[in-house]
């Protein structure tokens, strides 16, 4: 009996056993899969070092995010250039397994004209120290948040070495999710993986998924063109790109009267009965006199004002009458001889197409490493405030973080912010429905087919956040725009000319111009002229030309 009740209390025990074995290899596997991790839970000095450069006056604080004990690295100031750097203690591999790059942002204030993003350097030149990191310092991989103007994207931007060229390019992701307008803290996570693809997350929501080799997913593509147009191709001087010409053999017709006025008088007319041929259309202003500290020397003789003959108000007309003037039945204009097809055209010319001499084939991206993070910015609003950076080698990882870290505090700000537009009455704020309302449409703003209107869609869409009354009238305006371009497709429109002879073939090489909001101040200078006469008196139509 003992052996018999033994043998069940060893099962519990190895089941017990056996569970807190994988509980710990799934911490350790978890632990070991967080590359990297920055809570911002302590003062950021020390290891996080500001650039010293001269362009970078922005202040960073250490700040609890509003409304709760949760810390993060704060934007202080507004307009201003801000820039600031993590070096890592070791290099992080870009090339094998799965990497997961992951932030939080607060717009506490708003965003109207700033960036939000993370700048995962490559390892910099020998000498280089943290302390010199600027726009110019290189980068694997940019990401994050951006919106000033017509600029509303998440940034994924990567920088490859062409194998042949030496050169490094940036590679930017086409048709980008739009960054959030709230003032509440969201989530942006990145995941590179082994098959080439790339997804994007906001608040672990994927809103856009590609592929680093696909051309239709970055430009420019990473595997440039086998073929390119000849630069040194030239068009031939007879050749006639014309599809129709002037027909040579057409004679203009002898009743063809190219000097016959667009309008004649209109002898069948008749002055209206009643209209007051002696009496002006206005007059002096009976009322006005002359200011007192006139001067006829200065101001010239002066004359009153004057106004609209009230004779006139009932009558026809006033003033000589004159025949109006009507269209001329003969009238035809300057003759052109009609068109007939080109015989001798050849089509649009084009140069021959030859080897792209700097094509090469990859089945995998060369990444550079990570070496260091790097915040560089140029922002119109403070109250960014950044916090829980993390680089991991699982995409579970990522997740867990952000239920942990995120999730709570966007629930509670969420919670908040709704309690207090119910207290402020509907009338005041969004309801739950316009809210939806305008989720779906940030939603349909990011299909492909409508990122020429992106910026005018997102204009309208924030403009009817801020006059939830007109909610309607955003619906109807973003309906219209979406109903054009699917009348542009289906029933073709006119296509701008592409100069082939010009076209840039050369991918752009990496330079020194910010890629993320550049604020640019144009000075308009206003001129007055003191001399200007004043401006005519109004004057009512004159009947008789009508």
């Amino acid at each position: 009996m003992e052996r018999k009740r033994k043998i069940p209390q060893l099962l519990a025990l190895l089941l017990i056993a056996s569970f807190a074995f994988q509980i710990c290899a799934s911490a350790s596997a978890s632990d070991s899969d967080v590359i990297y991790y920055e809570s911002f839970d302590e003062a950021f000095e020390g290891r996080w070092i500001v650039s010293q450069k001269d362009d970078y006056k922005g202040v960073w604080k250490h700040s609890k995010s509003e409304g709760h004990d949760d810390y993060g690295l704060l934007v202080s100031e507004k307009a201003r250039k801000y820039a600031i750097v993590k070096a890592l203690d070791d290099v992080v591999s870009l090339k094998d397994g799965t990497v997961v790059l992951q932030f939080e942002v607060r717009l506490q204030d708003g965003l109207e004209c700033g960036g939000a993003y993370l700048k995962y350097l490559r390892p910099q030149e020998a000498g280089w120290q943290p302390k010199e990191f600027d726009n110019d310092s290189p980068y694997s991989i940019m990401f994050g948040p951006d919106k000033c103007g017509s600029t509303n994207k998440v940034h994924f931007i990567f920088k490859h070495k062409n194998p042949k060229s030496g050169e490094y390019v940036e590679h930017h992701l086409k048709f980008p999710p739009s960054v959030p307008v709230d003032k509440l803290s969201h989530v942006y996570t990145a995941i590179l993986r082994p098959d080439n693809g790339v997804s994007i997350l906001i608040d672990g929501e994927e809103k856009k998924k590609g592929n680093i080799l696909s051309a239709e997913d970055f430009e420019p593509p990473l595997i440039p063109a086998k073929t390119i147009p000849d630069p040194d191709d030239k068009k031939p001087e007879d050749w006639d790109e014309r599809a129709q010409i002037p027909d040579p053999n057409a004679v203009k017709p002898d009743d063809w009267d190219e000097n016959a006025p667009m309008e004649i008088v209109d002898e069948e007319a008749v002055k209206p009965e009643g209209w007051l041929d002696d009496e002006p259309e206005e007059i002096d202003e009976p009322e006005a006199t002359k200011p007192e500290d006139w001067d006829d020397d200065e101001d010239g003789e002066w004359e009153p004002p004057k106004i609209d003959n009230p004779k006139c108000e009932t009558a026809p007309g006033c003033g000589e009458w004159k025949k109006p003037m009507k269209s001329n039945p003969a009238y035809k204009g300057k003759w052109h001889a009609p068109l007939i097809d080109n015989p001798n055209y050849k089509g649009i010319w084009k140069p021959q197409d030859i080897p792209n001499p700097d094509y090469f084939e990859l089945e995998k991206p060369d990444f550079e490493p990570i070496a260091a993070i790097g915040i560089e910015i140029w922002t119109m609003q403070d109250g960014i405030l950044f916090d829980n950076i993390l680089i991991a080698g699982d995409e579970k990882v990522a997740e867990s973080y952000r239920l942990t870290t995120w999730k709570p505090k966007f629930e509670a700000e969420k919670e908040k912010e709704q309690a207090a537009e119910a207290a402020a009455g509907q009338s005041d704020g969004l309801s739950d429905f316009q809210k939806k309302v305008f989720d779906l449409l940030y939603k349909i703003v990011d299909i492909p087919l409508l990122d020429a209107y992106k910026p005018k869609i997102i204009d309208i869409i924030e403009m009817g956040e801020k006059q939830p009354n007109i909610t309607i009238g955003v619906i109807v305006s973003v309906a219209i725009v979406i109903l054009t371009v699917f009348f542009r497709l289906l029933f073709g429109g006119k296509k701008p000319a592409v100069n082939v002879s010009e076209t840039n073939t050369a991918a752009p090489a990496e330079t020194s111009n910010n890629q993320g909001s550049n604020v640019e101040n144009e000075d308009e200078d206003e001129k007055e002229d003191d001399d200007a006469a004043a401006p005519p008196p109004r004057r009512r139509p004159n009947r008789r030309e009508n």
